[in-house]
């Protein structure tokens, strides 16, 4: 479906391309502009603060001018934010750029969640949120090969990034409803509120998982390609994997599956365990190929189905308003990824990478801990 198919294209452009690719140029990057593991993680911190407050935004705004508007502004924020990368002639331009395209994630996912859940018919609504969250994936997918035939000309590979994201911006406004209805699809009545005191510990359960994602989370999308590079790995190695990461990603559409199946709480802890090991596996094996495609495919795959999984968390918490649970889950992964992101790179500089990365695997093994209440499947 139309919607569907543009939700997908925001969702890479603006997470794949206009966020998550910084982590992909950090070995330029830091050559580019002299700078220190502290100084690439304090970057990547403001992107994910620049997240924190657009999705604050984004979940206001959809809720009062519909889905459309701020679609449309997130697809024009990520073109505005990579061009300003491409640009970018000191560490101060580059670093607006990267907020101003970080910023455009956090006003996409709101209002596509909440005009799928009003628009898609119940039964088939978990699967299409979670096909279209699996964006990010292919928007990796694309930006690696982008990276390696453009190695030597980065500020093209830049271009091209903003260039995409102006075509998309048009089609969500052409697919992306302009309004979003106060029912759900095909005029069913809405779904209870559950108690409050379920509904208070449920939120705190969410945000708790969702912070401790996020953080866990930061090291590979920051240093990812950094680690893989610094212990000695050829270019084709390093951005071969973040290949195989978007690749992968794209395998977390079936994240409503596997919860139809498993249950979100069984579901949450398996796949927390199983990207902590791929976090580990890129931190200590990074001189091994296998290990590093090994890694990069899991850790694909399992974060992309793990922002799904909080997608629909935030879903079943706050059934009657489906962009205040989710606005509320991916603000919290975003914190994570803000406070994370700096806190390991002052690890990288005074220990090692490698440190760097088994913190944050000890962080997402401690996150499968903290998961939602058990449901009748």
């Amino acid at each position: 479906m139309p919607l569907a198919l543009s939700g997908l294209l925001l969702i890479a452009v603006c997470y794949g391309l206009a966020r998550f690719a910084y982590g992909l140029f950090v070995p330029v990057f830091r050559t580019e502009f002299a700078l220190d593991a502290a100084t690439v993680g304090a970057i990547a911190s403001s992107s994910y603060v620049g997240y924190c407050v657009a999705i604050v935004a984004a979940t206001a705004a959809a809720a009062r001018w519909g889905a459309r508007a701020v679609a449309v502004a997130a697809g024009l924020c990520a073109a505005t934010g990579t061009g300003l990368i491409a640009l970018a002639p000191t560490t101060a331009v580059l670093t607006v750029g990267v907020v101003v395209a970080g910023s455009s994630t956090g006003l996409a996912s709101p209002p596509l969640a909440q005009a799928i859940a009003h628009r898609v018919p119940s039964e088939r609504a978990d699967r299409v949120q979670t096909v279209v969250n699996a964006g990010t994936g292919l928007g990796v997918l694309v930006s690696g090969p982008v990276a390696l035939l453009l190695a030597d000309t980065w500020r093209w590979a830049w271009a091209a990034f903003s260039l995409a994201a102006l075509g998309v911006t048009v089609a969500v406004a052409v697919t992306v409803p302009r309004a979003v209805a106060t029912r759900p699809a095909g005029g069913a009545t809405p779904p209870a509120r559950p108690r409050a005191w379920r509904r208070r510990l449920g939120t705190a359960r969410m945000l708790a998982a969702a912070l401790v994602f996020g953080a866990g989370s930061s090291a590979v999308w920051t240093f990812g390609r950094d680690v893989v590079s610094s212990a000695g790995a050829s270019e084709v190695v390093s951005t071969g994997s973040w290949i195989v990461l978007g690749a992968a990603g794209l395998l977390g559409a079936l994240a409503g599956d596997v919860v139809a199946r498993l249950g979100l709480a069984r579901a949450w802890s398996a796949a927390m365990l199983l990207v902590a090991a791929a976090t580990l596996a890129l931190g200590l094996a990074a001189s091994t190929a296998v290990a590093v495609f090994a890694g990069a495919a899991v850790f694909g795959g399992v974060y992309i189905a793990l922002s799904g999984m909080l997608l629909l968390w935030g879903t079943r918490v706050f059934p009657d308003r489906p962009v205040l649970g989710v606005g509320a889950a991916f603000l919290l992964i975003a914190l994570g990824q803000a406070l994370g992101a700096p806190l390991l790179g002052l690890l990288a500089d005074h220990l090692t990478l490698a440190g760097a990365f088994l913190a944050a695997a000890a962080l997402l093994v401690l996150g499968a801990t903290v998961r939602p209440r058990p449901e009748h499947r």
